[in-house]
């Protein structure tokens, strides 16, 4: 059976939609989207700039993709066109659909149509959304309970980014860029930090704080907010519950205790309002993974899932790629890699990796991303890094921005107080890792970092 959208809605876009075709369709959420679409029985087709193993997966379950802005590659036929705002404004195919009239609609306008009339979850945050959307949606999926599942990220236990489910419940990451999450209307809606980032977009922390406090007004009637202790938005309450979580902290309404660490793992207790699960053990390394767990337990308890089917979905969890992901490890060597790309997330990254690894040296090798979030952040930046031992830094990825006139990888090295610090190019990066007798690595960044991971976890373990 297919999720279906509600008969009332018949105007929604959706309805009898038989072709679509995405404009960047290799993304991560738009890769989701389409995925969802065809699992529908649309038809589904797309652009990307490059192809990927993302790419290359979509293409094996059916998806036509093709690599070249070129119109005579495009679908004509298509009623519902979705782009990224990652794709330039001179963009011939963009610009043919928009100049003949077809409907050319943003990845967010989309997740509003499917999930308008579903039970809808939505996790938030400047950091931590990816992971925790991933939990949430793994633990809904093992204890049978079901869910449609848009994550921000590949869950490992599955091998993907979206899964389906005939019961009309949707667990969906909700992006604050662009403003996106304001198009959800949540059922229950998690927030993990609102932390000053995409200041492109909000230009002041206070304007990122207002927009996730209008995300939390967004929660449907009788609806449930559940925020990390501390992370305060302003919201009108009247109308919907709210909670909070956090790794140690007793004041949360959901918090862990007894904590230790076995072999790479992390077994703790769970308090919450109606008692105390115990024995939680999650094999995930990361304080603030401990943290993430809590929030997606919340939601699992807000649903009345038993507590032994809980415990069992954590248990399984085997993480989201590039979140604290071992790559290598051995005896001799650890490879960790990670998506972190903003001081909060790089501070709980290497915080993380102390707890597991606390008498180690640490090699953190980090890309910054975007120009203007290392210019925002620069202060965050060098200071966070300046708790490892030894730090490479990549030159700036620049993704859809252009040079800041002064930003730059060094500028961030010369902040920084520790000795042991330089800039590398990829290709010396490489060359360090083939000689290098450092036994604990970590690399981290969202920009094309992995491309890097992926050559120095061969040479490690050759």
């Amino acid at each position: 059976m297919k999720l279906t959208l509600n008969s009332e809605q018949d105007m929604n876009p959706l309805t009898n939609l038989k072709r679509i075709y995405f404009i960047g369709i290799g993304g991560i959420g738009m890769s989701a989207l389409a995925r969802y679409f065809n699992t529908q029985g649309v038809f589904v087709s797309g652009y990307d700039k490059t192809p990927t193993a993302l790419t290359d997966s979509l293409i094996v379950e059916g998806i036509s993709i093709h690599f070249e802005d070129d119109l005579n590659q495009i679908d004509k036929e298509a009623t519902v066109i979705v782009y990224t705002p990652a794709i330039p404004a001179e963009h011939t195919e963009l610009n043919f659909f928009r100049d003949n009239g077809y409907l050319v609609v943003k990845r967010s306008d989309v997740l509003q149509w499917v999930t308008e009339n579903a039970f809808t979850i939505g996790i938030a945050g400047t950091h931590g959304k990816t992971t925790t959307t991933s939990m949430t949606a793994h633990i809904l999926r093992h204890t049978g309970y079901g869910c449609n599942a848009f994550l921000g990220g590949i869950a490992s236990n599955y091998d993907t980014n979206f899964w389906s489910h005939e019961k009309n419940v949707v667990v969906v990451e909700a992006d604050e860029y662009d403003r996106s999450f304001l198009k959800l209307s949540p059922n229950i809606a998690v927030i993990t930090a609102v932390d000053p980032d995409h200041l492109d977009i909000y230009g002041t922390a206070e304007e990122v704080l207002k927009a996730f406090g209008q995300y939390a007004d967004k929660i449907k009637p009788g609806g449930i907010l559940i925020q990390k202790l501390g992370t305060t938005v302003a919201t009108s309450a009247s109308n919907k519950t709210i909670s909070t979580y956090g790794y140690n902290q007793e004041k949360a309404s959901y918090h862990t205790s007894a904590l230790k660490v076995v072999d790479g793992a992390y077994f703790f207790d769970l308090v919450h309002p109606n008692g105390v699960l115990k024995n939680v053990v999650l094999n995930m390394g990361g304080l603030h993974n401990v943290e993430n767990a809590t929030a997606a337990i919340a939601i699992a308890l807000c649903l009345g899932i038993e507590d032994e089917k809980i415990i069992a979905a954590v248990a399984d969890f085997k993480g989201v790629k590039r979140r604290f992901e071992y790559k290598v490890k051995t005896a001799n060597k650890v490879l960790i890699d990670d998506y972190a790309h903003h001081p909060e997330e790089l501070s709980a990254l290497i915080s993380g990796v102390k707890s597991i690894f606390p008498n180690q040296k640490m090699v953190v090798v980090f890309q910054p991303h975007l120009y203007s979030r290392t210019q925002d952040q620069a202060a965050g930046f060098s200071a966070t890094l300046d708790q490892a031992d030894e730090v490479i830094l990549l030159p700036i990825y620049p993704a859809r921005e252009l040079p800041i006139p002064g930003v730059t990888s060094e500028m961030l090295l010369d902040a920084m107080t520790i000795e042991k610090k330089q800039v590398m190019s990829k290709e010396q990066l490489l060359s360090w890792a083939a000689s290098t007798e450092d036994k604990l690595i970590v690399m981290a960044g969202a920009g094309d970092i992995d491309v890097c991971i992926n050559q120095i976890q061969d040479i490690l373990t050759k």
